[in-house]
């Protein structure tokens, strides 16, 4: 029997008219810039969401904010945006205006199915009681109380939201965000704002059961002994060099640098908008600027040794250029956030800190050195990277967020999704990089050193038994602790890209099982990425579920395919082998 705090977020999708794409997936995403550069499908959505209120939700007092805009091929446009009412933010408020290529209004995605209406403006709580009560929810120190409206839970409350840093709830004393009812003073929710790697329960069950995360690394490789050209007399700098990187987990490796003097060079990627990696220092630094910036004479960088502080760095720039190529070359998607802006990492964060994180408010990878206990190494593993930076593209979209938190973790399907899509990106980052040294796969921390030789895997999830990762989609779900319920949406994905059954690939074999024993046939990793990183752009909202996913891919098939394609068609085959199908879809107020 589910707990009753178990929210039902329901996300309403009505459009009417379906894209045409060609047979072959094109994703060229305008870049979010240009929801400034030109105001025009913005004021043209933003009208459009007044002008059928009825299917918006939109009502007198909402005031709407662009947060990211995405240009089809066909010149449709999905403009993303968050809400507030009478000045005050709403959570869980966010809806996508979708438009033809003349600006007409086709569609809207939104996570409120409710009036955004509060019984109340005035607070019975004063700012300052807020405070209060959020340091002691998250045992930390409280920032500046802010009203704003909760609409997550099927009504639109009056709370207050509040910033605690140096949390002691989260690890490395990492902030949260706590929502404290401004008429009640319940905390209504307590989240951390870094995305970890690390589960805290997976950290509870690698203690009991006395094992800890030995990674294979690629051992030390000796230095090839190439050295940076001579500079020409007509040098300028800065300017765009060719470094050496030798690394953890990787081997030798190129990387792309700066070069600042003749024999001065940073660990700085002018090529991919200034992607850089810094050295915390041994400090929880969650401010990049106040990393130490990494030099280097010569322009090779590492030793295969964690004795060099700068190896793990080349592992964490490689992993962060690859993920950001293979976004860009896949999808078109410029950064992270899609606004031709670099990424940014810091290694040596914190004293034995043993995970890995996406700092949302940084805007950067955050990675410890281990805490010489469970994990021994630097968890800068490939797809770690491409997991974690997957958030980063999550929270400049969708913006999925667990339903329920607490010290053991986060819960809820929108939760879920977001942990599943990480993966199933993470997976595409290591097969756009395949580096023989890290070869690709369907498994997720693989080279983490574990027992079971991997964390999660998206062909048969519950053969982990470490997070008891599920296969199929059940009621239990709404509760499940998110790595855990990810297990849905990545087995529907490894359907939809590889179909069932026993198959080797790379060298590493999988058997897909399915929930009612149907047999489905993949249409390859390309189609399915597409698929998916269409939906999660354009038909996902912060509180999308699993049924919810379904009809977004769904929707993205039809765009791309048509609805009598056999993409459909197997879309709907996959999810359906994890048992997500109109038929057993909750109803509302589940």
């Amino acid at each position: 029997m589910r707990s009753p705090h178990i929210r039902r977020l329901t996300v309403a999708v009505t459009v009417a008219t379906a894209a045409t794409f060609p047979a072959t997936p094109a994703l060229a995403d305008a870049p979010a810039a240009g929801a400034t550069a030109t105001a025009s499908p913005v004021d043209a959505a933003r009208a459009a969401a007044f002008a059928h209120a009825s299917a918006t939700g939109v009502t007198r007092g909402d005031t709407l904010q662009a947060k990211d805009v995405m240009t089809d091929p066909d010149g449709k446009q999905h403009v993303r945006f968050l809400r507030s009412h009478q000045g005050m933010p709403v959570l869980g408020g966010d809806l996508v205006v979708h438009l033809d290529r003349r600006g007409g209004y086709l569609g809207v995605t939104r996570a409120a199915d409710h009036a955004v209406k509060p019984a109340t403006t005035a607070a019975k709580l004063t700012a300052e009681e807020a405070e209060r009560k959020a340091a002691d929810a998250a045992q930390g120190e409280a920032g500046t109380a802010e009203l704003v409206l909760d609409a997550r839970d099927g009504h639109a409350a009056l709370a207050y939201q509040v910033r605690v840093t140096d949390s002691r709830t989260a690890e490395a004393g990492g902030s949260r965000t706590v929502v404290v009812d401004a008429l009640t003073g319940r905390v209504r929710s307590d989240t951390p704002d870094n995305d970890e790697f690390i589960s805290p329960r997976l950290g509870e069950t690698l203690r009991k059961r006395g094992e800890s995360a030995t990674p294979g690394t690629d051992g030390q490789v000796a230095l090839s002994g190439l050295t940076a050209a001579p500079a020409s007399a007509a040098a300028h700098y800065p300017s765009t060099a060719n470094g050496t990187g030798t690394s953890l987990f990787v081997g030798k490796v190129p990387l792309t640098t700066t070069r600042t003097a003749r024999t001065s060079y940073l660990l700085k990627d002018p090529t991919r908008w200034g992607t850089e990696t810094r050295d915390a220092k041994g400090r929880e630094l969650e401010v990049f600027s106040r990393g130490t910036a990494l030099t280097s004479t010569t322009d090779e960088w590492g030793n295969g040794a964690t004795s060099n502080r700068a190896t793990v760095a080349v592992d964490a720039q490689y992993g962060i250029t690859k993920t950001l190529d293979f976004y860009k070359k896949t999808f078109g998607r410029k950064g992270i956030r899609n606004n031709s802006t670099g990424a940014h990492a810091m290694v040596h964060f914190g004293n034995k800190v043993g995970n890995a994180f996406w700092d949302s408010d940084c805007g950067c990878m955050l990675y410890g050195d281990g805490d010489g206990r469970l994990f021994k190494k630097p968890l800068v593993v490939l797809d770690v990277t491409g997991h974690e930076l997957t958030h980063g593209v999550v929270d400049a979209t969708a913006g999925l967020e667990p339903t329920r938190v607490d010290r053991y973790g986060q819960y809820g399907e929108p939760g879920a999704l977001n942990e599943s899509l990480a993966d199933i990106f993470g997976s595409g980052v290591e097969f756009a990089a395949n580096n023989p040294k890290n070869p690709p796969n369907y498994l997720m921390g693989e080279k983490l050193g574990l027992r079971q030789k991997f964390l999660r895997r998206l062909d048969h999830p519950s053969l982990d038994k470490l997070e008891g990762t599920v296969d199929y989609w059940s009621p239990q779900v709404y509760d499940t602790e998110v790595h855990a319920g990810s297990g849905v949406s990545s087995h529907a994905f490894y359907l939809l890209a590889e179909g069932s059954g026993r198959k080797t690939i790379g060298g590493v074999a999988y058997e897909s099982p399915t929930y009612d024993g149907s047999k489905v046939t993949g249409i390859g990793r390309a189609k399915a990425l597409a698929i998916f990183y269409r939906a999660l752009t354009r038909y996902m909202v912060s509180t999308t579920d699993f049924h919810d996913a379904r009809t977004a891919t769904l929707k993205a098939a039809t765009d791309m395919y048509g609805a009598s394609s056999t993409e459909y068609k197997t879309v709907d085959a996959a999810w359906a082998a994890v048992n997500v199908t109109d038929a057993d879809a909750p109803s509302d107020g589940r």
